[in-house]
């Protein structure tokens, strides 16, 4: 009898699991601090980008808790294990083919920001190639598209606001970052939007929800529909335009 007991309880285990979500797998959720789009407030995952992953959740029956890390290291878990995914990602050539992309859920401006008194001039990418170090964030796009614009004078930082940091204490002339989480980063550090100034601006990109390529092929389906819908209810623009007020609302796939 304790035998049946304990198989009759695996089933109902295994029964409840393929359940959860609607059907769907259990997902490791993955974001980095990077404010105001994604970041930790009182130990709780926040932010724009977080709140329109709450809202998709809600919509396909997800319950799985998003975990807030390094980006690094979160870039990498994406890339290797089965059902993770990662936020806010932005979608360029080198990446395309890393992941499986749900969004877009954010639209970027990625330049190259001084200090507001620096007398520095850019005007191309050649310009930039000359300089003696610009500071990226580790593993993001920004980086990856430099490179492979044969940059070789980036020097990786761990975080955002460590980079931001290192710039208003003249520890850097330069650094390549967004204009969306940039006000927001100075003004953790106590500074002023106004206390830099874009040196020069070179890629327009959308940020996305990046899925592991294991990631099963109905999760992807059933959270870009859910993306779609919040779009076309107006429930996305509502969350975006409370973020950022005044910053383009990224339509559906393929609008521009």
């Amino acid at each position: 009898m304790s035998r049946f007991r304990l198989l009759f309880a695996a089933l109902s285990t295994v029964l409840a699991l393929s359940a959860k979500a609607g059907g769907l797998p259990a997902l490791d959720i993955l974001t980095e601090d990077d404010p105001p789009l994604t970041f930790s407030q009182n130990g709780k995952p926040a932010g724009l980008v977080v709140e329109v992953v709450q809202e998709i959740q809600r919509r396909v029956g997800s319950h799985d808790p998003i975990t807030v890390m390094p980006w690094a290291r979160g870039y990498r878990l994406a890339q290797t294990q089965e059902n993770t995914a990662l936020f806010n990602t932005n979608r360029i050539a080198e990446r395309e083919r890393l992941f499986k992309w749900v969004g877009p859920v954010t639209t970027t401006l990625g330049s190259f920001f001084v200090r507001r008194d620096s007398k520095l001039k850019l005007v191309s990418l050649d310009d930039a190639r000359k300089l003696g170090q610009i500071l990226v964030v580790r593993d993001w796009y920004l980086q990856l598209m430099l490179s492979a614009q044969g940059f070789s004078n980036l020097n990786a930082i761990v975080t955002p606001n460590q980079m931001v940091s290192m710039l208003m204490h003249g520890r850097a002339d330069v650094i390549a970052s967004e204009n969306t989480t940039m006000p927001t980063q100075l003004k953790q550090l106590g500074y002023q939007p106004a206390d830099v100034r874009k040196a020069y601006t070179f890629i327009h990109t959308s940020g996305y929800i990046a899925f592991s390529p294991k990631t099963s092929d109905a999760v992807v389906r059933a959270w870009q529909q859910a993306l779609d819908d919040m779009k076309r209810d107006g429930s996305f623009a509502a969350i975006y335009r409370r973020w950022l007020p005044g910053e383009p609302v990224p339509g559906l796939t393929g609008e521009k």
